[in-house]
């Protein structure tokens, strides 16, 4: 049963793009009709209505929501401490916010993270917040949050929980990450030696999740002074990996596919109007092309003794082109 605007635990891997992967990987007839078989246990989001806008241009908007909750999630799996946020067991955050935009020629694909402390007005409230408190009033709240706010059109939904990341991870034999340095993040407890690991879907969910990344340097522990942009920058390079990683095993072992599928289906949730298969379809060829990564310009503020990020000038070519009206950006070197 759906249950409107409310997250539960779900895979951190939007069936969409494990779907894009299997299928472009191993195209298979018998993949897509197992994945047909299977749209039918997806969980839809309702009351999206009034939150999306019906797609009358060249391309579509994903919103990708990671949320940071252990609600729902066991306190008796030994991967506990490793989950959500200690401090939000029955509360809401979304730690992690990404548009993704497919070309509709499907010669490309963009992605753009949104950092959770970006100071805006949210919807419905009538007052300013982080962004990522949007997602506490639901879904639907923040992706009307993001049109009203940025601009940008939001065409589909597919809503993550963190509690599931580490099983597509571990279905693909985990992730390569390379280190420069020691490296540790005592929050989520990411703790790495220099050199190039295979890290599983918890080692993964601490890498991709740390706020508080520090690596030893000089002697000393140093924390990356980037804090929340320097964790979009991994996450969107993880997320690259981990599709490289899962067409790479594809290729060489096509019975995966039938895992990652069940895995996805079992865990994701999306909006009614989005058809997993088709967006596979659809998604394929812009994901064997790589996606192109942009950060959006921010500073930092204090804002009624809240520490904040607000958007900088150089922000509005990047909004303008997910807005749909402009040229894409170039790539940041």
């Amino acid at each position: 049963m759906s249950v409107p605007g409310r997250p539960r635990r779900r895979s951190s891997a939007p069936l969409a793009l494990v779907l894009a992967v299997v299928v472009g990987a191993v195209g298979a007839f018998g993949v897509i009709r197992a994945a047909n078989a299977r749209t039918g246990d997806i969980e839809r989001i309702e009351g999206l209505e009034l939150a999306l806008t019906p797609q009358d241009g060249p391309a579509q908007n994903y919103l990708l929501i990671g949320s940071d909750t252990r609600e729902n999630a066991d306190p008796n799996d030994p991967d506990f401490g490793g989950i959500g946020d200690t401090n939000a067991v029955s509360g809401r955050r979304s730690d992690t916010i990404m548009i993704l935009r497919q070309e509709a020629d499907g010669n490309g694909a963009s992605i753009v993270s949104l950092p959770r402390d970006l100071w805006v007005n949210i919807a419905g409230r009538g007052s300013p917040n982080r962004i990522n408190s949007a997602y506490s009033d639901g879904t639907d709240v923040l992706a009307s949050t993001i049109t009203q706010e940025l601009g940008i059109p939001i065409n589909h939904v597919v809503d993550i929980d963190f509690n599931g990341f580490k099983e597509l991870v571990d279905a693909v034999g985990g992730t390569q990450v390379c280190f420069l340095y020691p490296t540790r993040d005592e929050n989520t407890g990411l703790d790495q030696q220099p050199g190039c690991h295979v890290l599983d879907g918890l080692q993964s969910l601490q890498y991709a999740r740390s706020r508080y990344f520090e690596e030893f340097r000089d002697g000393e522990w140093r924390t990356d002074p980037r804090s929340d942009l320097g964790r979009i920058e991994r996450q969107q390079s993880f997320l690259q990996q981990t599709a490289d990683a899962t067409i790479d095993k594809l290729q060489s072992d096509p019975f995966l596919a039938s895992e990652l599928i069940n895995a996805g289906t079992a865990a994701v949730r999306m909006d009614p109007g989005l058809d997993p298969v088709v967006a596979a379809g659809t998604l394929r060829k812009a994901f064997s092309n790589g996606l192109n990564k942009y950060q959006l310009p921010v500073s930092g503020v204090t804002i009624d003794g809240n520490a904040v990020l607000v958007l900088d000038p150089g922000a509005e070519p990047i909004l303008e082109y997910f807005r749909g009206i402009g040229p894409p950006p170039p790539i940041p070197s």
